[in-house]
């Protein structure tokens, strides 16, 4: 996989080509470009034109009518993918130091994309800003948002309230911390069941080692998870945050 600290990553999708800048230096996180974005996006891609009758993926790519939403979206480089992908109606989401460098980055492919994507400041513990997105969506998106423990609930209280009872959520993921990884599958367990999409089907330019992508589904007995879970999930702390969806 190509990955690099330059200043500009290159992400071709289909037939056209993101360009997204990023700041290593930033004192956050999500002006980065993270390598699971861009495995997430090209799997997919590679799997975007097959002939549905011989693709197992051919689910995942049926866009059509679909709603989304993703979280932690940084640079905007798995958004602006999923969206090129044919995930027209996507809502990018991220804390508001973030929001600068995604909407720089939505400014900078305008010309691609052709159109100015939804945004909205989102933490994940914020119930008011969860609502104002008006859930459930039909997918939820997320790549290398697992590092912290102590916002692990958080993040599971927000998928499990953003995902429809039959939705799914497209997974990028790489192992950064043992105690946030440990902590996430705990949670997961009791909300979702996972499929892992197995390594060689992702995109061999974009197959790095350490990175996965999963598939999560709610469980049948927790598709109508109850507001006492969801609210444990949840009550880590402070709510933060005011901003709902704005045009990108």
């Amino acid at each position: 996989m190509k990955f690099t600290d330059s200043p500009v990553i290159e992400l071709p999708v289909g037939d056209a080509r993101l360009s997204v800048q990023q700041d290593n230096g930033s004192m956050h996180v999500g002006t980065s470009v993270w390598p699971c974005s861009l495995v997430l996006v090209k799997f997919l891609d590679r799997w975007a034109r097959p002939d549905p009758a011989h693709n197992p993926y051919a689910h995942l790519l049926d866009f059509r009518g679909k709603r989304a939403v993703e979280l932690g979206t940084g640079c905007g480089a798995a958004g602006m993918g999923l969206y090129l992908l044919g995930l027209a109606d996507i809502v990018l989401t991220d804390i508001a130091p973030v929001m600068p460098a995604l909407r720089h980055n939505l400014k900078r492919n305008k010309p691609v994309l052709r159109k100015t994507l939804k945004t909205a400041v989102l933490y994940w513990n914020n119930g008011d800003q969860i609502k104002s997105l008006n859930p459930p969506f039909d997918i939820v998106v997320a790549t290398d948002v697992v590092y912290i423990e102590e916002s692990v609930g958080h993040l599971v209280g927000a998928m499990a309230a953003l995902v429809k009872s039959d939705g799914l959520v497209l997974l990028g993921y790489q192992l950064r911390s043992p105690e946030a990884d440990k902590r996430f599958w705990e949670l997961c367990e009791e909300v979702f069941v996972k499929e892992k999409v197995r390594h060689e089907d992702l995109h061999p330019d974009y197959a790095y080692e350490e990175a996965d992508v999963f598939i999560l589904r709610k469980k049948k007995e927790d598709k109508d998870m109850d507001k006492d879970k969801e609210d444990e999930l949840n009550d880590y702390g402070p709510q933060e945050g005011s901003e709902s969806v704005v045009p990108g």
